[in-house]
């Protein structure tokens, strides 16, 4: 009975999601041509796409409760990782760092209505069935390094389906962050399963919990470590994952016939 009742409110409460995205996408519009007509905007960008991820969570019912064990340094450059459940996840990574970061993303966004044409200006796209693609990433992400920004990349380069606790990393992360000597900043979600799966019809207000680990350092590091590196990060978020009882409980629920998979 109490699923009937609930189904309703979930299909209003997505649908209030979207419509929130395109209200506010619009509003911003003139002020995002402005700020992406030229990089040297991209600090006063970051700033206004951080209010926009709080205007989304909060607006959603959420709430963010991080526990950070290591400060960022303003004006560094690190490489962000974090597992990926939620379509809120990059913008929870966003309204939690003050440090500009720029996303390294798929290309297949870019088709997105109003969205795409943003994320293309903003974004350092991949397409990952691209060798050329890839490396042309390591040219762009260069020159934005020299201007004092940060990279993100969700390692496992998809949402996984629901029991999956942590999907292998690719090598993208590692790499740059060994190539440009940056430090590894580990994020974990544990509760974007739950409260905002990509299952349209499940989900509810909550809070985020996030837990920013000690940095991972990769000064001294050649291109030979970047397996045993790949390993340590995974290792230390699937530890996380694994052992926090509310986010096993999500992973191992029964309603995963779907085997629902995000398309990003």
């Amino acid at each position: 009975m109490i699923k009937y009742i609930l189904f309703p409110l979930r299909l209003i409460w997505r649908i209030w999601f979207y419509v929130l995205i395109i209200v506010t996408v619009l509003l911003m519009s003139p002020f995002v041509l402005v700020l992406l007509s030229d990089e040297k905007y991209y600090g006063t960008f970051w700033k206004l796409m951080r209010t926009w991820s709080y205007v989304l969570i909060y607006g959603m019912g959420f709430r963010l409760k991080a526990d950070i064990q290591e400060e960022l340094v303003q004006g560094k450059s690190y490489m962000f990782i974090a597992n990926h459940a939620s379509l809120l996840d990059p913008w929870i990574m966003i309204a939690l760092s003050k440090n500009p970061i720029l996303f390294v993303g798929k290309k297949e966004l870019v088709k997105l209505p109003i969205f795409g044409y943003f994320y293309k200006r903003a974004v350092v796209m991949v397409d990952r069935k691209d060798p050329k693609s890839r490396k042309a990433v390591y040219t762009r992400v260069k020159k934005r390094l020299d201007d004092g920004l940060s990279i993100a990349i969700f390692p496992e380069g998809l949402v996984p389906t629901e029991n999956v606790v942590l999907a292998p990393f690719t090598n993208g992360a590692f790499s740059l962050s060994i190539e440009y000597q940056m430090s590894i900043v580990p994020q974990i979600y544990y509760d974007a399963k739950r409260l905002f799966s990509w299952d349209f019809f499940k989900g509810r207000p909550g809070t985020f919990r996030v837990k920013q680990k000690e940095f991972i350092e990769t000064k001294g590091l050649s291109m030979e470590d970047k397996d045993s590196l790949k390993k340590k990060t995974f290792d230390l978020v699937y530890n996380e994952l694994i052992n926090d009882e509310l986010y096993m409980e999500d992973t191992n629920r029964p309603n995963n016939e779907r085997e629902f998979k995000s398309p990003l």
